[in-house]
C-alpha cells in the first residue's frame, strides 16, 4: 500500500520540522508528506532534510486558516497527485484491485511524535483487515490536558523508559471505536475519496475528528490499533482562546447532532461534562487553562441558542 501523511500546522514550524525527523525514521517511510499551513510563516524549512530524498515532501498554503480547511487542502493536493500518477499508469483512481493500487492517509498533529513502527503497523492493519477503514493509535502520553510535554519527554515514552499514561486510547487489545483521535489517525483510500472535513468547524475544529469518523463509518469499521504507538505533546502555542473554545464546546456538538453525525445523547453528554468542568475549575482557579474564558464562551453560546443564531463559525466574531 502507498503511505501518505497530511499535517495541518499553524505557528509551529519548528515542531513540524521535528515531526519530519520522526517520519524519516519510520520503518515503512511515507511515500509523500503534505504540510499545509495558513501562511508561509507556518511552514518548516525542508531544504536538505533527509526525508526529501525518499519521499515527496510538499509545502502548501491553504485558502484560509483552520484545521478542517487545511486538511482538506492536503487531501485535494494528494488526490490530484494520485489521479495524475494513476492516469499516467492507465489506472482508475477508484479501482483498488491490488495492494500496490491501494493507499491510506495518516493525519498527524504537528506536535505528535510517532514510534518508528507507526506507519508499518497501520499498513499491516489495513492490508490484513479489509473491513477496517479507519484507525487511531495508542497514546503513550498526552500533554493536551496538562502543561504540555517536551521533546525529551516524548523520547522517554517512545523508548519505553516511562510507562504509558492512563488514556482512553491505550491498552493491549484492538477494539472498535466510534471516533478516531485527530492527533494520530488514518483512513483508507475509499474514505478519502468520499469524505472531507467539515469547514463549518473553524479554527481548531473542535470535534472534527468525531464528525469525520462518523461519516467514514459508512464505508466500514474504525478501530483502536495498539501497535501504532505515539506521544501527543500538547504544545500550547497555536491553540484557540478560552472564550472561543468554550463557545465551541456548546455550538459544535449541537451542530453535529443537527447534521446527524453525533447522537443527541452524546452531544448532551459533551456539553454537560465540559460545562461542569468549566464551572468547577473557574471557582478553584487553574494556572494552565483559561476555564473562566471557557465558561464565558459557554454562556455566549447559550445566549445565541435563545437568539436562534448558534453556529460554530460564530467564534470567528469573538
Amino acid at each position: 500500500m502507498k503511505r501518505y501523511v497530511i499535517v495541518a500546522t499553524k505557528g509551529r514550524p519548528v515542531e513540524t520540522a521535528t515531526l519530519l525527523d520522526f517520519l524519516n525514521e519510520q520503518e515503512a517511510p511515507p511515500h509523500a508528506v503534505y504540510i499545509v499551513g495558513a501562511s508561509a510563516a507556518d511552514l518548516p524549512r525542508i531544504e536538505g532534510h533527509p526525508l526529501c530524498a525518499t519521499a515527496a515532501v510538499k509545502l502548501l498554503i491553504a485558502k484560509g486558516s483552520g484545521l478542517t480547511t487545511q486538511r482538506n487542502a492536503g487531501i485535494e493536493a494528494l488526490l490530484a497527485d494520485v489521479r495524475g500518477a494513476q492516469s499516467n499508469g492507465s489506472a482508475n483512481v477508484s479501482a483498488n484491485v491490488s495492494d500496490e493500487a491501494r493507499w491510506f492517509v495518516s493525519f498527524f498533529d504537528d506536535d505528535f511524535r510517532p514510534h518508528r513502527g507507526w506507519l508499518r503497523g497501520c499498513e499491516t492493519l489495513f492490508e490484513e483487515n479489509a473491513h477496517v477503514i479507519g484507525m487511531t493509535g495508542q497514546i503513550l502520553a498526552d500533554g493536551v490536558k496538562g502543561g504540555g510535554l517536551t521533546e525529551a519527554d516524548a523520547l522517554a515514552w517512545l523508548s519505553g523508559e516511562r510507562a504509558p499514561q492512563e488514556h482512553w486510547a491505550t491498552g493491549a487489545q484492538r477494539r472498535e471505536i466510534g471516533c478516531a483521535y485527530g492527533c494520530n489517525m488514518a483512513f483508507v483510500d475509499r474514505v478519502i475519496l468520499q469524505c472531507r472535513f467539515d469547514e463549518a468547524l473553524p479554527l481548531y475544529g473542535w470535534q472534527e475528528d468525531y464528525d469525520f469518523t462518523a461519516r467514514a463509518l459508512a464505508h466500514g469499521t474504525a478501530v483502536y490499533e495498539p501497535s501504532c504507538l505515539g506521544v501527543h505533546m500538547g504544545v500550547k502555542s497555536g491553540r484557540t482562546s478560552g472564550v472561543r473554545l468554550g463557545y465551541s464546546q456548546i455550538a459544535n456538538p449541537i451542530y453535529l447532532a443537527r447534521k446527524h453525525t453525533m447522537a443527541p445523547r452524546r452531544a448532551c453528554s459533551f456539553i454537560s461534562r465540559h460545562l461542569c468542568s468549566n464551572l468547577y475549575h473557574s471557582m478553584r482557579g487553574n494556572p494552565l487553562f483559561d476555564y473562566r474564558g471557557r465558561l464565558k464562551g459557554n454562556a455566549l453560546a447559550f445566549v445565541d441558542i435563545l437568539k436562534g443564531i448558534l453556529h460554530p463559525q460564530r467564534i470567528l466574531e469573538l
